[in-house]
Parts: structure tokens; sequence; C-alpha cells
């Protein structure tokens, strides 16, 4: 049976490039749509911005932080030891996972759903791995971790972002010179973002490029970074121009000026933890089948991720962000809640935070669940007549829907690809 995977390699791969490109533009312009959301949403960003930053930190976070979940993703999911000797059944199911997947994301993008790319494709792996493996091929306790962090993350987003948002409330909004005291506080949320990011990066993301530091060490450099960045941000903040006639209209418009600098941090904060957990769904089954490949057909239990797929994901993501993300981006920026910066904030960070923890722990949770249930959180901060009941309903409902479209669609295309390549 080798030689289907010999006879097949130019096609395998070349499938593999143009079905890994596909489902990579889909998370761009649903996923990382809904990742830049609140920074556009709000204001706080243009669209152009969004996407330059996105560009550079998606790269960062994929290549940083991103090998726990893409092992996850690769070899998690399915048990695929019984077929050492039909290597092509793993080959035809990773290739109807990504198809199946973007197709999916397609449908999703076009509705302005802000579904989930990692229950996409692990709902197509399941039903590969289900209908033409065997149910006993599924780990359904790893299955059943994924569908706990449903619940899980929205709800510790919604939480963080809650507490985020009543502090901003306290501490500044709420007070007699609400100006005054954003200048005041907004460095120290600067450098709590700094914080953040940079310490649960490298106590969980960085051994796998073999960077290896202690505790101590990691909280050392997560607090020198979080240091620069706040300095950064009160050096942006000293140039901002205010004029009082603006606060006329919006009470708030120019302390919202000053987080409106907040975001810019908060936006690299969430396009890094959404590199970090979730290019691993479209350059995963990619590097699999790559491996199989070059190994003539061999199984292996371990193979390093490929540098060319990894810019193929990354450049399928950019892509997809530029050409089709604008409707997702409504729905997240407006639909849910009226967003402005401050509310932005607290919901982009109470996410980021949740995003990065679940990367480090290997839990391909997702993006879309967490920040939905962040921005949430900071409706629910303002009262229940704030949020979009209507609109809720409808994310909710595409939620339930992704897992058995996907592993609907990779069973379909699985026997499409094995009826025609063999």
């Amino acid at each position: 049976m080798e030689s289907i995977i010999i006879a097949n390699a130019d096609i395998y791969i070349a499938l593999a490039v143009i079905f890994g490109l596909f489902m990579a533009w889909g998370i761009g312009a649903n996923d990382v749509a809904n990742a830049m959301g609140t920074s556009v949403g709000s204001g706080a960003l243009t669209f152009k911005q969004a996407v330059i930053i996105a560009a550079v930190f998606e790269f960062a976070g994929a290549v940083l932080a991103g090998g726990e979940v893409t092992k996850t993703i690769r070899k998690g999911i399915i048990d695929v030891s019984s077929l050492g000797g039909t290597p092509e059944i793993l080959v035809h199911g990773m290739l109807a996972s990504l198809l199946a997947a973007g197709v999916w994301l397609l449908i999703a993008t076009r509705k302005g759903w802000p579904v989930s790319t990692t229950h996409s494709i692990v709902g197509a792996l399941v039903g590969f791995g289900a209908v033409c493996i065997g149910m006993d091929a599924v780990s359904w306790d790893k299955v059943g971790t994924i569908a706990m962090s449903w619940v899980i993350s929205p709800l510790l987003a919604g939480v963080i972002s809650y507490f985020l948002f009543r502090s901003i409330q306290s501490l500044v909004i709420n007070t007699v010179d609400p100006v005054a005291n954003a200048k005041k506080y907004v460095p120290m949320y600067i450098f709590l973002v700094g914080l953040v990011i940079s310490m649960v990066t490298m106590v969980k993301g960085l051994k796998h490029v073999g960077i290896n530091l202690t505790f101590n060490e990691c909280l050392g450099v997560a607090v020198l970074l979080g240091g620069v960045l706040m300095v950064i941000g009160t050096l942006l903040i000293r140039r901002l121009t205010f004029d009082p006639k603006e606060d006329k209209h919006f009470h708030y418009t120019n302390m919202e000026k000053i987080f409106g600098v907040l975001m810019i941090f908060t936006a690299m904060a969430m396009a890094f933890a959404h590199g970090s957990n979730d290019v691993a769904n479209a350059i995963g089954p990619v590097a699999a089948i790559v491996g199989i490949v070059q190994n003539a057909g061999e199984i292996a239990s371990k193979s390093a991720t490929p540098i060319w797929v990894l810019f193929l994901g990354g450049s399928g993501i950019i892509l997809g962000l530029v050409t089709y993300g604008h409707k997702v981006i409504a729905t997240v920026g407006s639909g849910i809640t009226e967003l402005t910066p401050s509310r932005g904030f607290a919901a982009t960070l109470g996410a980021a935070t949740t995003v990065v923890l679940a990367s480090g722990t290997g839990l391909p949770i997702s993006t879309t669940h967490t920040l939905v249930g962040a921005v949430l959180g900071v409706g629910l901060a303002r009262g229940i007549g704030a949020l979009n009941v209507s609109v809720i309903q409808t994310i909710f409902l595409s939620w339930i829907v992704t897992l058995p479209a996907g592993a609907t669609l990779a069973v379909i295309f699985y026997y499409i690809l094995a009826g025609t390549l063999g």
C-alpha cells in the first residue's frame, strides 16, 4: 500500500497545500476577524492597522507558542496506530478534514457567524476517525476535554473581562475627572498586558524552540517587558491632544482616546494569543500529511513542522482577514454590544489571557467562544440591557451546528477523495 503514497506523492502534497491554504484563509476570514473585532468595532484601530498588527503578531504567536496545540491537533484527537499498513487512509482523512473545515468556515463567514475554527477541524477529525477508522479510534476523553472548554473558556474570559471593566469603572469612568485618572491608570493596564502575555508565553510556550527558563527568570523578563511597554504607552499618551468641546456629545470622548492607545497593545496581545492557539488548526493536518509522504508512507509518532508549512498557514490567515474579514468583524465589533475602547480593552485582555493560558496547556480551545464570552462579560458589567440577545442566540446556535457540520462534510469528502485517488 505504500506504493499509493509514493505514486500520488506530488498530488497529496499539492492538495495539502491547497486545502491547508483554504483552511487558513477561513481562519483569517472568521477567527482573526473576531480576534480583531473589538479593536476595530470600538474605533481604536482602523481595519488597515488591524491587518498590519495581525500579520506581525499572528506569526510570532504561531512560531513561539504554537507547538503544544499543534501536537494535540495532529495526533491527540484520533488514534492512528492501526493504520500502519494503510497510511493513505490517514492522508485522505486529513485532506478531507481540512477541506470540510474550510468549507464550513466559508459558509459561516458568508453569514457573518463567528464560529470556532478549532471545533470545525476537531469535528472533521472526529467524523473521519469514527466513520472511516472506527469509534475506538477517537480519543473520546480528549473530545470530552475540548467540549468542556466550550463552557470553561467563555466563562473564564467573561469573568476576567467583567472584573477588568468593573475596575475601569471604579478607577476611571465613575470619577470626577475621568481623563486625569485614565492618564494615571492606563499605563498600569499596559504593564498588565505585557506582564500577562510575556509570563504565560515564557512559562508554557518556549520549550519547543529550545528556550528553558526558570519561573523566576520568566517573571523577571516579563516584568521588564511589561515595564518597557508601559514606558512606550506613557509616551504615546503624552502625544495625545484633548479638546473639552469633544466631550459635549459623549462625556467620555477624551478619556476613550487614552484607552485607544491601550487597545493597540491589547490587539497585539490578542493576535499573538490567537496565533499561538489557532494556526495549528490549519498547519497541523498539513504537517501530518507532509510527514507521511516524505517518509514514504510511514506514520511517524513525532515529526517536526517544516517552516514553509508555518508560513503557508500564516499567509493564508492574513489573506483571509484582508479579503473577507469585514463580515465577522461587524458581528463581534458592534453586533453583540456597543463597544468603546475601554470596553474593548477589558474584553480583549480577558480573552487573550484565557487563550494564551489554554495554548500553554495544549488545550485547543476556541478563540471565538473565548472572545464572545469576554464581550458578554463586559456587556453584563453594564447591565443585561446592553446586550443584543437575538445576535447572541444566533451565535450560540452556529456553535452547536459546527461540530456535526464539520464531521458530516469530512466523511463525504473522505469517500470522494478515496474513490478518486485509490
